[in-house]
């Protein structure tokens, strides 16, 4: 029986929920998740839960915060001039939008606080902060895609 390995192409699907079950992505709907383990592109403990998976195995894994997306980061808290905004933009505190930094890079924030002359947003992940737990279904290892054997 094959077994996932440093440098294998898997397909896996996933669901990611909060510890108190709230889910807050998942990819039952749609294609598998496929990636190369060891490439970075993912958060590394969950390309590791991978490793010694055989395809049809589930396991569920819990990701610290610290070894996900950190913790939030008080300068990543933004004050903006309400006159940046549209003046017909309706806010609340909670609600996304996105921005543009200084390279024109769009950067989606969040609506922190509210005031007269101020808006509050915070530019940290939105899963900053939060301890990640993952249900993961290796569903595939492609064949002759390994890279480090």
């Amino acid at each position: 029986m094959t077994l996932a390995k440093l440098g294998d192409k898997v397909k896996v699907h996933y669901t990611g929920k909060l510890e108190d079950g709230r889910i807050f992505d998942d990819s039952l709907k749609r294609e598998p998740l496929e990636f190369k383990i060891g490439e970075k592109h993912l958060l590394e403990d969950f390309e590791q839960a991978v490793i010694g998976m055989k395809a049809g195995e589930w396991k569920t894994i819990k990701i610290p915060a610290d070894r996900a997306y950190g913790q939030p980061r008080q300068e990543m808290f933004l004050a903006l001039d309400r006159d940046q905004l549209p003046k017909d933009l309706k806010l609340s505190v909670g609600q996304q939008l996105q921005i543009s930094q200084d390279e024109n890079m769009p950067l989606i924030v969040t609506v922190n606080e509210i005031a007269e002359t101020k808006v509050v947003v915070d530019a940290n992940h939105p899963l900053a902060g939060k301890d990640l737990v993952f249900d993961i279904t290796l569903q595939e290892i492609l064949p002759g895609r390994s890279c480090c054997e």
